[in-house]
């Protein structure tokens, strides 16, 4: 089993937003998941500007607060509760247009 304590889990550098990646996808051999959280600020954006893709599958579930996910030209509303799949090389971005922060957990997963 492997523990990663969040206090002990360095953030990636995004502007306003804590990122952290809990368990990377080397932890294990061979290992095809990352998985982790990030806290977005009211008014924070990411990325900051533009989509990005990337190459795994992107499940995510919205814990607290809400915002809008952009795929593409397309706006969808994403509230606490709420669950999503992004396929990999879906260029998408999220934003927090909230009064509170929200919490996403957030793992990437590479297809066999």
């Amino acid at each position: 089993m492997l523990i990663a304590r969040g206090e002990a889990v360095q953030a990636e550098a995004v502007p306003d937003v804590v990122l952290k990646t809990m368990l990377p996808f080397d932890c294990i051999e061979d290992g095809k998941t990352r998985f982790g959280i990030v806290a977005i600020p009211p008014g924070a954006r990411i990325p900051v500007k533009g989509l990005a893709p990337h190459d795994e599958d992107e499940y995510s579930i919205l814990v607290k607060g809400t915002m809008v996910t952009t795929i593409g030209e397309v706006e969808h509303r994403i509230q606490a509760g709420d669950s999503t799949l992004i396929p990999a090389g879906e260029a998408h971005a999220v934003y927090n247009d909230g009064e509170e922060e929200c919490i996403l957990v957030w793992a990437l997963v590479r297809r066999s």
